[in-house]
């Protein structure tokens, strides 16, 4: 049978930064070129970065991108790529011509381009449309009905972007298009508790279309996304055969042994997926017979490592896309703080963290020496700002006294964080977790303020288990743990009062985590909470904080997706409404 060199180049693009992603999508192409590729795919919206969400809907991004693809396919052929059959995803679209409220419609198209010969030989644009909780992103993207089979060197390749891969048909569908390979650009970001469901997909597919399967994504992260790339390639058995890293850039080399191409043109009636099918001939002679080259397959992390990974990747992507060089955090000494100072640390390295202790008259010695520890630990940059002279001061001022008194140690500490990013440029991290941010347990212009909050999806008993993983990791590779240990066991306590806990405020975090799993990630009411056997006043106390806290949440910083009901991208509720869960009995 022909053979074929595939390469799967996952990357790591910057949204609008088109002429910064061309020059990164050709590097990766060169990569690919070197190691003997005959055809690149690169992810979904390769070229402009993904998600746009309404960036899509301006006519001169549109414009920009379809002029940038062009020029992609010059440079190409100007750095003696032109052979390379490339396929690119990029933003396409009609610009213009339809009025909606007065102003032009533009009409975007979510589409890959394949490049060879320094042109554009082929365009495939995606048919089901989707969006990832916000904005609506894809709303007004104009589905494509076609499906472009290429044919390369002797063997037909047929294309499909991203969802369009879950869009269920009859088996008998795949064999229309008499393609041996599908290949599949991907946008797809990583979420906790996933599972191999991609791999489970891939497979199911290439058995339905008899055909091998390659599937690419992107890596990085992009606000609240993170993308984890783990490219992979299944024969048409929907076994594996080879898979990329997760979380890192990488361009993946497989060689396929593929059957040849044998329908010169596609029956009129054809469908893949539900596509009607066009071929485009780019080369039918095959390729001399070659030696194949190793095959690389990465071992997939564990589930604790995912998470970790992604809120490192998610941080540092934010940081560095968004032009930032430090950052500045509150360290208290206490387990989310300390947390989000070793993230920060294996983000950015420890010379650009900042972190500062801001001592009261209830801070305990422990929580000062904890945070001095984590910065003995890991090297981070580290200061005491007393709060006390200022605290004082503004009661003399100000007659206040309960709650009020304790959120104004909060809101001062807020004031010194600020102060400090205003005059070094440093991005403030807030600390707060999924656990306080639900139930509002935190000080709105307090500890909620910053401009990225790293654990801002992770439950406070997932917070121990990434704290306790990290230790562990530092020890497999002969460091010293970044945690000290005191942290990870002391209970927890905000130190806004004389011997103050969580829990004076808060059920126990185990329970309050399982009663927010399933009224916030399984969305189920009060009565399928008590069914689950949770005690009737625990559920009514849960519910009654979270719907409270609507308007906190609004308001707090964004932070790194990994579960698949992240506060502000996939879950809001009205902030002012008045329906409430009947009582569980």
């Amino acid at each position: 049978m022909p053979q074929l060199r595939l390469a799967l180049a996952q990357i790591n693009p910057a949204v609008g930064d088109l002429a910064g992603n061309a020059a990164m999508i050709a590097a990766a192409v060169r990569e690919a070129a070197d190691l003997g590729a005959h055809l690149v795919v690169l992810p979904e919206m390769a070229l402009t970065g993904y998600p746009l969400e309404d960036l899509a809907l301006r006519a001169s991004l549109i414009e920009a991108s379809r002029t940038a693809i062009t020029q992609l396919a010059a440079t190409l052929l100007d750095d003696g790529l032109g052979e390379v059959v490339a396929v690119v995803g990029y933003l396409d679209g009609d610009v213009g011509s339809q009025p909606r409220s007065g102003a032009p419609k533009n009409q975007p198209r979510n589409a890959v381009a394949v490049l060879h010969g320094g042109q554009t030989v082929a365009r495939q644009f995606k048919h089901h449309l989707w969006n990832y909780g916000v904005g609506d992103e894809m709303r007004n993207f104009v589905p494509g009905d076609t499906l472009n089979v290429i044919q390369v060197h002797g063997i037909d390749v047929a294309i499909a972007i991203c969802e369009d891969l879950w869009q269920d048909g009859p088996s008998a569908a795949a064999d229309a298009a008499e393609a041996a390979l599908l290949v599949v650009p991907n946008g797809s970001p990583y979420e906790r508790n996933k599972d191999d469901l991609r791999l489970e997909l891939c497979a199911r597919r290439a058995r339905e279309g008899a055909c091998a399967l390659a599937y690419v994504n992107l890596v990085g992260g992009q606000d609240e996304l993170v993308f984890d790339g783990d490219s992979l390639v299944v024969d048409a058995n929907g076994d594996l055969v080879a898979r990329a890293a997760q979380f890192s850039p990488e361009v993946l080399v497989v060689d396929l042994q593929l059957p040849p191409a044998t329908a010169p043109m596609p029956d009129p009636d054809a469908r893949f997926f539900g596509l009607r099918v066009e071929r485009t001939v780019i080369s039918s002679d095959p390729v001399a017979s070659y030696e194949t080259a190793a095959i690389h397959s990465a071992v997939r992390l564990d589930d604790l490592a995912e998470i970790y990974t992604a809120l490192v990747v998610g941080l540092r992507d934010y940081v560095a896309k968004n032009g930032f060089g430090t950052v500045l955090m509150g360290l208290s000494g206490g387990i989310d703080s300390t947390l989000v100072g070793a993230i920060a640390v294996d983000a950015l390295g420890a010379s650009n963290v900042f972190g500062v202790s801001n001592p009261s008259v209830w801070s305990s010695d422990h929580s000062m020496s904890d945070a001095a520890e984590l910065a003995r630990r890991t090297g981070l940059q580290f200061d005491i700002v007393a709060i006390a002279p200022m605290v004082d001061a503004f009661h003399q001022a100000v007659k206040i006294d309960g709650l009020a008194a304790e959120n104004l140690q909060a809101r001062v500490r807020a004031v010194v964080w600020m102060a400090l990013s205003n005059q070094h440029g440093h991005l403030v991290l807030a600390c707060g977790n999924k656990s306080e941010l639900a139930t509002g347990y935190s000080t709105i212009y307090g500890d909620a303020v910053g401009g990225y909050a790293p654990i801002k999806d992770v439950p406070k008993t997932l917070v121990w288990q990434l704290a306790a993983w990290r230790n562990a990791e530092a020890l497999r590779r002969g460091d010293q743990p970044p945690i000290p240990e005191g942290v990870i066991t002391k209970p927890p306590s905000a130190e806004l009062r004389p011997g103050q806990l969580d829990s004076d405020s808060l059920p126990p975090y185990e329970l309050l985590d399982a009663v927010l799993d399933a009224y916030v990630e399984r969305d189920l009411g009060s009565a399928q909470l008590l069914a689950e056997g949770f005690d009737a006043d625990l559920v009514a106390r849960v519910i009654a904080l979270v719907d409270k806290a609507e308007y906190k949440r609004r308001q707090f910083p964004t932070g790194p997706k990994i579960s698949r009901r992240n506060f502000g991208r996939d879950r809001r509720v009205p902030i002012t409404h008045r329906w409430r869960e009947p009582p569980p009995r």
